[in-house]
């Protein structure tokens, strides 16, 4: 089996690091490295950075010294796989600011000095989306349609190039019983894989 370049993204904004989306990326993080994969990690609640306000700050704006390293990861990574809960229907607001400020026009999106504008820079990766959250899982995609997820990945993701996107949506967190011990073991799986 090939080795893969693995960027792990922890979007979870508490930057304790005990939660069980902390768990489901150190379970994907070490099967991955058990298999030879290289693997770096990212996490998005330990980065200081200031939120956009403005396009033109997004246009032209100086990328925050403190994501001049997730700009190299991202482009490092031939696989990315994001981590964060469900909040409020959508991903954490310090999860999208990152987003909003890493996928600038120039390294995501292609602009006249490269690539063409509208050209998906970050062509050649692929990424697994993993979504904690309360209710079950078939309920937020059957009621809601899982829109947040849809749009993470065609709006974000697909956008700047990103495919496949893959997504593990894991339901009833707080549930007992051995749910979470299957759900972890399913990402150490993945991890092997690196899918």
């Amino acid at each position: 089996m090939a080795t893969s370049r693995i960027l792990i993204i922890q979007g979870h904004p508490d930057p304790g690091g005990r939660h069980f989306c902390h768990a489901l990326a150190e379970s994907y993080g070490s099967a991955a490295v058990a298999a030879a994969h290289q693997v770096r990690r990212l996490d998005v609640g330990r980065v200081d950075f200031p939120l956009l306000r403005s396009k033109r700050e997004w246009d032209e704006g100086a990328l925050p010294p403190a994501l001049a390293d997730a700009q190299r990861d991202i482009a490092w990574a031939q696989h990315v796989v994001l981590v964060f809960p469900l909040w409020l229907g959508g991903m954490p607001a310090l999860l999208k600011g990152f987003l909003e400020q890493v996928a600038r026009p120039g390294f995501a999106i292609g602009v006249d000095g490269r690539g063409g504008p509208g050209a998906k820079l970050l062509k050649g990766r692929s990424a697994r989306i993993v979504v904690t959250m309360g209710m079950p899982a078939f309920i937020y995609r059957w009621y809601f349609g899982a829109h947040s997820i849809r749009s993470l990945e065609r709006n974000i993701l697909r956008f700047v190039g990103f495919a496949p996107v893959r997504r593990s949506l894991i339901g009833l967190v707080e549930a007992k019983g051995d749910r979470r011990e299957r759900w972890l073991a399913a990402l150490a799986k993945l991890g092997r894989r690196a899918a």
